[in-house]
């Protein structure tokens, strides 16, 4: 039997709002989240849509950014205790819904409320960890708002260290693997056996990864956003320097630097698999969960290692919808098979070189 979601007797019509909303705000990613399983689906989509809610607030870059951050921690103090000032979530929205090109940013602030309410009548185990959640993700928003000083290619400003790297990586995504874990082990009774500290430490890696091939793919675009992940420290190895990279035929000179990249997200990632093939065979939808995006992960890691086109803003880097769907379904067919995944994996990470 599914443990309850939310903690009235009229979870079905909130269930319903918020896949309305889910719908709205991003179709695909609602498409995604019908694979996890159905006891912990929705409390993961609550949790996407205010993770997106952050990151809007983030890049909404006609507002200045001392407001900008202002607004995000107003948002995060809302996860600090069991009472939401409304006053404040409304104050967001009239500030920053307007500004919204993107209709499904729009409409995400416009539904604020309605995710705070359904969010209010959560299990309060859930709520406790959705709160765990919101207070460690938006440092990496804060980071985005306190470490670049502008919004524009002439403003470019490069994180320092690897250090800085991993701990922006971790703020971002690995905490989602930390959530995840917990999530799932407090719903799912074939997790009972994990060692949850374990296995979130894990899941912080598998979230590392997933979040350093983002930042590989979105390079060029985040560069001309003033934005440079790649650490100023590695670059000077190099001989190059954040500015550099804002010029396509330094690509080359590049390769070296992007070489050690693909190998930790790489590495990262090998955990996310084992993380994977530790979730039990009987477990095919949380399986399938974390299989696709690791594959999906490889594959748009080994377009970026054959690009030549890696620092051209022009360019877009993205798997075709084909091998999105031929992952999907080999493993979806093959019922989540760890030989016939781990086979697939261990070819793609051969060619992320």
């Amino acid at each position: 039997m599914c443990a309850k979601v939310f903690t009235t007797d009229t979870s079905s019509s909130k269930r319903s709002l918020l896949r309305d909303i889910l719908k709205q705000v991003s179709r695909s990613f609602y498409l995604t989240l019908t694979v996890v399983p159905a006891n912990v689906r929705d409390q993961i989509g609550l949790s996407y849509l205010f993770a997106r809610a952050a990151d809007t607030i983030t890049d909404t870059d006609v507002i200045e950014r001392a407001q900008r951050l202002q607004y995000l921690k107003q948002f995060r103090a809302q996860f600090a205790g069991e009472q939401i000032n409304w006053d404040a979530i409304r104050g967001i929205q009239a500030a920053l819904a307007p500004h919204q090109v993107d209709s499904a940013e729009r409409i995400l602030l416009q539904r604020l409320e309605d995710c705070f309410r359904l969010y209010l009548d959560c299990t309060q185990d859930d709520r406790i960890r959705i709160r765990r959640l919101m207070s460690t993700l938006p440092n990496g928003m804060e980071m985005d708002l306190s470490r670049f000083h502008g919004d524009m290619a002439k403003d470019l400003t490069a994180l320092q260290t690897l250090d800085d790297l991993d701990q922006y990586t971790y703020y971002v995504a690995g905490c989602v693997g930390e959530f995840w874990t917990d999530m799932t082990c407090g719903h799912r009774p074939a997790l009972a056996g994990w060692n949850v500290r374990e296995m979130s430490a894990i899941g912080v890696r598998f979230g590392k990864g997933l979040q350093l091939t983002n930042i590989l793919k979105d390079l060029a675009k985040d560069l001309q956003r003033g934005r440079c992940y790649i650490p100023e420290a590695l670059l000077k190895e190099a001989g190059l320097n954040s500015k550099d990279l804002l010029q396509p035929d330094k690509a080359d000179a590049f390769r070296p630097v992007l070489r050690k990249l693909l190998a930790m997200a790489r590495e990262h990632l090998d955990q996310g698999w084992l993380y994977t093939m530790a979730i039990p065979r009987s477990e095919i939808r949380l399986r399938l969960s974390c299989m696709w995006p690791i594959l999906f992960a490889g594959e748009t890691l080994r377009l970026i290692a054959r690009s030549d086109e890696l620092l051209n803003p022009a360019v877009t880097l993205k798997i075709s919808r084909g091998t999105v769907y031929r992952i999907m379904a080999l493993t979806t067919l093959t019922g989540a098979c760890g030989y016939s995944g781990t086979a697939y994996w261990g070819w793609l990470r051969k060619q992320i070189v």
